[in-house]
């Protein structure tokens, strides 16, 4: 089933007088000197920066941007006109220090990303690792997240069945995207994680090969903006469903898989056996995978089948 964003031609509500009210509310709270505000910045729609975190930017003394100019058009929309510096992944060293400095001398800074929250698969982990390691204070602004909105509009995770895994980006090489998803789609939790558009029919391949036809996978794309959508369905349907539509290699993917209805017997006798992979790496040095199947499936009673799957992941 797939969910396409609502239409947009429905009446814009009137903002109440509550709503200046509450700005006056949040305008009289704690505002701290000498910490640093991480801030959480919308995923696609403008609209969804909280009230609190536009208060955030308008009152820092300045704004660590990990690309200024994809935040000058959020802070140009909400009239926020707080200067800025750059803070990306090939600077973050060097603008922890500048940061950290500008604390001492106590000013307020902001760390926004492009979107999303900053040090979750975003730069900003190492600066505000830092910060804590000088001893100065540092203020989450939370709000709009691409894991957390996939996980609302899928309902993978309930009272009975909580947990969920942030794996992060898939890697980009097949080999090793096959071993890293085996890693974690045995774990009995639903596995999170971001994919390219132009990556994602091969990554659902992988996914597919490594999870099996009968596993129920979210795809949710172009989260919280005008083509948003999201489907859900069985990996073997996946393939079939982004090539009904062109437009679906485009814009970034959230993938959810679904927790496993149950871990196979082998799968669980080989979890954690860290052994068996050891000998096969070695062996697969020198030696075909079909050799190394066969040779670990007679020395651990394990399916050849299963071995060789595994041993394939595996290969360098």
């Amino acid at each position: 089933m797939t969910q396409h964003a609502p239409s947009e031609d429905m009446p814009s509500p009137e903002l109440p007088g509550a709503w200046q009210r509450l700005g006056q509310r949040v305008e009289g709270q704690n505002w701290p000197v000498g910490a640093l505000y991480v801030v959480a910045t919308p995923i696609g729609n403008l609209g969804d920066l909280t009230l609190r975190g536009m208060q955030a930017l308008a009152r820092a003394d300045v704004i660590a941007a990990e690309d200024t100019r994809a935040t000058r058009t959020l802070l140009d929309a909400w009239g926020v006109t707080t200067p800025m510096m750059s803070a990306h992944r090939h600077n973050e060293a060097a603008a922890a220090t500048a940061i950290i400095e500008r604390l001492r001398a106590g000013q307020r800074v902001a760390l926004v990303s492009d979107a999303g929250a900053p040090g979750v698969s975003d730069p900003g982990g190492r600066i505000v690792q830092a910060v804590h390691e000088a001893g100065l204070l540092v203020v989450p602004f939370p709000g709009p997240s691409a894991v957390v909105a996939a996980l609302m509009a899928t309902g993978v995770t309930t009272d009975a069945n909580p947990g969920f895994v942030f794996a992060g980006f898939a890697p980009t090489k097949s080999a090793a995207r096959q071993r890293w998803m085996r890693h974690w789609s045995v774990l009995p939790a639903a596995m999170v994680f971001y994919e390219a558009p132009h990556r994602i029919q091969a990554s659902l391949t992988d996914l597919l090969a490594v999870a099996g036809p009968t596993r129920r996978v979210s795809l949710a794309r172009e989260l919280t903006k005008r083509f948003e959508e999201i489907a859900t369905l069985t990996l073997a349907q996946a393939p079939a469903w982004l090539q009904a539509d062109s437009h679906r290699e485009q814009g970034e993917y959230v993938v959810v898989l679904h927790a496993p209805a149950e871990v196979p017997d082998e799968e669980r006798m080989i979890e954690g056996a860290a052994t068996i992979d050891a000998w096969m790496d070695a062996m697969l040095e020198t030696m075909s995978v079909r050799d190394v199947a066969r040779i670990a499936a007679k020395a651990t009673g394990l399916s050849r089948d299963t071995l060789y799957a595994r041993a394939l992941t595996r290969k360098p």
